[in-house]
């Protein structure tokens, strides 16, 4: 009889994983594991500090923000630059939904069972646009990416509560505000096809928001904090990008913010 599988751990193998097809097999493995309740979980267990993370390909480059090209959406090209680009997206909220899975103990066990579904989630989603990108000719990797995601991992890695309140509610959150005049673009170029999984991102990344901020708050409350001022200062601390509208308010309110929060954003 195979032995359980410890989610932490599992979690930490798929996120040094080099493959993208290796690493969203894994995700997808631990997913269905973890459904039939073959998994195990190690909340105390200390993360160490391995090398390789996170595991990715060789390409695409990784390059400026500003040099990574235009999209017009009057060219295939220009359109397969945009879904490579909403691609690479997708392929770093894996890697970031599986670190936060592995990285910080002593959470509750639903954290985990939370960024575990994330990470399933932004799986799928990575798979939907690098199929679709296929269809236009190209493939992942073909163009250059940023890393702004990842670098905010990256800084909050040392404290749980600063990886909720910058990452799902601040860099991932502003998904929530992109997506739909991307999808707009896409529906006016033709591309109906990518427009419908931009709707799939949007209803799921609402969820992936409102999971980041119940934990932030659940850690405000732990911690005796309050949550709207310790936000300012953490965006503060940790040099966080200033947030730009115009905001999907809807989308943010569905996703946990609160009225005092989404009044500043309005």
């Amino acid at each position: 009889m195979a032995q359980p599988l410890e989610l932490r751990a599992c979690a930490l193998q798929s996120l040094l994983a080099l493959d993208p097809a290796a690493k969203t097999a894994g995700v997808a493995a631990l997913v269905a594991a973890h459904a039939r309740g073959e998994t195990t979980l190690d909340r105390d267990a200390p993360p160490g500090a391995p090398d390789g993370i996170p595991g990715r390909p060789a390409r695409p480059e990784l390059v400026p923000p500003r040099l990574v090209g235009r999209r017009s959406m009057a060219t295939v090209e220009g359109r397969a630059r945009l879904i490579h680009a909403l691609a690479h997206i997708e392929f770093n909220a894996v890697n970031l939904a599986l670190d936060a899975l592995w990285r910080f103990p002593g959470m509750p066990p639903e954290y985990y069972s939370d960024w575990l579904r994330v990470a399933g989630e932004e799986a799928l989603h990575f798979e939907m646009l690098c199929e679709h990108l296929n269809t236009l000719g190209y493939a992942y990797g073909d163009f250059p990416g940023h890393d702004s995601l990842w670098e905010m991992v990256e800084k909050t890695r040392g404290d749980v509560l600063a990886r909720m309140a910058l990452v799902p509610r601040t860099l991932e959150a502003r998904g929530l505000d992109a997506i739909p005049p991307l999808r707009a673009k896409l529906a006016q170029a033709g591309d109906l096809e990518a427009a419908a999984i931009l709707d799939v991102l949007l209803r799921d990344e609402v969820g992936h928001v409102e999971i980041g901020n119940r934990w932030y708050l659940y850690l405000c409350g732990l911690r005796g904090l309050e949550p709207i001022a310790t936000y300012g200062e953490l965006t503060v601390r940790y040099k966080a990008p200033v947030l730009k509208g115009p905001f999907n308010i809807e989308a943010r309110r569905q996703a946990g913010f609160s009225e005092a929060e989404l009044a500043r954003f309005a």
